[in-house]
């Protein structure tokens, strides 16, 4: 079975994501005329977002990358995030942006944002593709800029996963749930 096969629909095609891609980063490409922004995304899920969006700025960027993880030893999120992988890069006195692929409870959201922002940044903001509100427990998270806005649902593809796999599909997906499909 195809893997697209294996979803319940598409929630956003891959030309609405495109568009909204290059929305984002005129918004950002502008708001950072006069500076050279730090980009740091999270791997691994939002490596596909910060590729495109990268590539779609207008005004130069450097960029870097972060690993963490909130998952404990079950499926679901424990609620406790740890760092795997610290950046390369000195923030102190730069103009950061976290690029981020799905923001749901905000916990990681607001765990980056600590770790970062004790690092003396000249600014710090959040650009994330999706924000899934319906599940947010950190209501504070100051999002500057935003892709879509989407329902308590199990999305994968762009980036998203489940148990490493869909990530590579163009468009984001609902996974199915019934008996022929691996549940979220």
């Amino acid at each position: 079975m195809a893997l697209a096969d294996q979803l319940a629909s598409v929630l956003i095609p891959e030309a609405q994501l495109q568009a909204r891609i290059r929305e984002l980063a005129d918004r950002i490409s502008a708001d950072y005329a006069d500076r050279t922004p730090l980009l740091v995304s999270v791997l691994k899920g939002a490596v596909y977002f910060m590729a495109d969006l990268t590539r779609a700025i207008s005004v130069p960027i450097t960029m870097d990358f972060m690993a963490i993880t909130s998952y404990g030893p079950g499926q679901g999120a424990s609620g406790a995030v740890r760092l795997i992988k610290d950046l390369d890069e000195e923030i102190s006195g730069r103009h950061v942006l976290l690029v981020e692929d799905i923001i749901d409870t905000g916990l990681t959201a607001a765990y980056l944002l600590r770790i970062l922002g004790a690092r003396d940044p000249a600014s710090l903001r959040i650009c994330t593709l999706l924000d899934k509100t319906a599940r947010r427990i950190v209501d504070t998270l100051p999002i500057d800029y935003r892709g879509f806005e989407i329902p308590d649902v199990f999305v994968v593809g762009y980036g998203l996963d489940y148990r490493q796999l869909y990530r590579n599909l163009p468009f984001i997906g609902v996974l199915r749930t019934d008996p022929a499909a691996p549940p979220p």
